[in-house]
């Protein structure tokens, strides 16, 4: 039977959620890839990106290009391992 605290706190919201699926399954993903595929604004995808950096799950790459700055995302090993046992969580949750 599992508890319902063993499902990660971090993950609770549907952007950060969305955000670590399109990095499982991606080596690096760009701001603008990132917002387009969530459809999400720029300042909730800071704000989300920047707590999921802040404990350790994603990294966050800031460079220029020319002259433009291009922020990038990665999950981290930590982020990938959090994030599998809380699908598993959410699984056992659901019966599966």
């Amino acid at each position: 039977m599992i508890k319902i605290n063993q499902l990660n706190k971090e993950f609770e919201s549907r952007v950060r959620l969305g955000i670590m699926s399109v990095l499982m399954v991606n080596d690096w993903v760009d701001f603008s890839e990132m917002k387009s595929l969530l459809e999400i604004t720029d300042g909730n995808l800071a704000s989300h990106s920047n707590a999921l950096e802040k404990v350790g799950y994603i990294e966050v790459k800031k460079e220029f290009v020319g002259k433009k700055p291009r922020t990038s995302y990665r999950v981290t090993q930590s982020g990938r391992e959090a994030f599998t046992e809380h699908l598993n969580a959410l699984e056992k949750l659901l019966g599966k």
